[in-house]
Parts: C-alpha cells; sequence; structure tokens
C-alpha cells in the first residue's frame, strides 16, 4: 500500500497548523510550525493569494493529512457520508473520528496517529474480545477495546499503566486494566481541530 515517506513536520507547515503527527513533539518547542514561518521550499513565504479551488484542495489534503488516509480511501468516506442521513461533511469526519487507529489515539494510548496505526497493526488490540488489526476498522457504540493479555507486558505499555489521561467524553480508558469503551458517538463538537468540512463537500461536489 502506498503511504507519505517525507518528513511529517513538512505537512504541518504546508498546511499552516498542527496536525499533530509526530506526538510529544507537536507540544514542545521543537515544533516546526512554531519555529519556522511559512509553507515549505523556497517560495513558501512569498505565494499569491489563493484561488477558491486552492482553499478547497488545502482543507482536503489537511484533514486527509492528519487522519493518515490517502485520497481514494478519503473519497469512500465522503461518498458513504452522503449516503447517511445528516449532513456530509460532518458524516465524513464522524466516521474518521470512528477509525480504530484514530479512537487508540483519542484514548491516549499511542501518542500520535501514526504510532496508534502502529500498535492496530502489530496486533496489540481487541474488540469485544477478539484480536482486530485493521487501522481503519470502524468502531461501533459499546465496543470494548483492550490491549491483548499477553502484550501488556511490552515496556511501551509498562510506561502507559497508571498514567493519566485526558481524553474526549465519547471514548473512556483505564490505564490500570487496559481496558476501554465506546461510551458514545463522536458529535462535531468533540473534533476540537480547526475544520471546515464544508469546503471539502464543495470541492467534491465539483
Amino acid at each position: 500500500m502506498a503511504k507519505y515517506t517525507g518528513a511529517d513536520c513538512r505537512q504541518c507547515r504546508r498546511e499552516g497548523q498542527k496536525l499533530f503527527l509526530k506526538g510529544e513533539r507537536c507540544t514542545s518547542k521543537k515544533c516546526a510550525v512554531e519555529r519556522r514561518f511559512g509553507a515549505p521550499g523556497q517560495h513558501g513565504t512569498g505565494r499569491k493569494k489563493p484561488s477558491e479551488y486552492q482553499i478547497q484542495l488545502r482543507e482536503k489534503q489537511k484533514v486527509k493529512r492528519m487522519y493518515g488516509v490517502l485520497e481514494k480511501q478519503f473519497r469512500s468516506y465522503y461518498t458513504e457520508a452522503s449516503r447517511i442521513k445528516g449532513i456530509t461533511g460532518a458524516n465524513m469526519l464522524f466516521l474518521l473520528e470512528r477509525r480504530l487507529d484514530n479512537v487508540i489515539y483519542r484514548m491516549g494510548i499511542g501518542s500520535s496517529r501514526a504510532q496508534s496505526r502502529q500498535i492496530v497493526n502489530h496486533g496489540h488490540v481487541e474488540i469485544n474480545g477478539k484480536s482486530v488489526n485493521i487501522p481503519a476498522y470502524i468502531v461501533k457504540l459499546g465496543d470494548v477495546i483492550t490491549i491483548r493479555e499477553n502484550r501488556k507486558d511490552n515496556e511501551y505499555f509498562k510506561e502507559l499503566k497508571g498514567a493519566k489521561i485526558v481524553m474526549p467524553k465519547w471514548v473512556s480508558f483505564d490505564t490500570d486494566s487496559f481496558v476501554g469503551k465506546i461510551i458514545e458517538l463522536p458529535e462535531r463538537t468533540d473534533i476540537d481541530a480547526r475544520i471546515n468540512e464544508q469546503l471539502i463537500v464543495e470541492l467534491y461536489s465539483k
């Protein structure tokens, strides 16, 4: 499967905001968005006023990079969201939020979505007692998410044990028992990133 192999910090600089792709680095003084002004490249600070299409495209690219999905998969989320009752843009974000790798990130198990994706890929996670290693798995209301019993002795999870984690109200995770749950489905107010999903809808509607 194709994936981006360049510097993550360049993506944040290109979108002009933190996408939190590097975990703790994004909240430290080492964050590239805070240290270097403007988009990457020699013409990064001298770009002309963007067109309407460019603004819409940048919004789409920003959300894709934030959640770590490529164009074909992102388009499928939009298509599915358009079939669901409600606002298409918000439905699309809800589907992205309910991806298993994002849920692991929201629970604080992984420090970034990329690390959370790796945790899922390596088979550390169970849902309702069954091993799931697909990052794009869409969780459902009431799903119980746990770290597999034979993986709890992993050094990474040992460091996580007993930690106090701030997480959105729609998920819970106990760092002593390594048991989490989907308490409710996410709402638009639970997504704190600066996203204008209507621009993406307008782009795909052309």
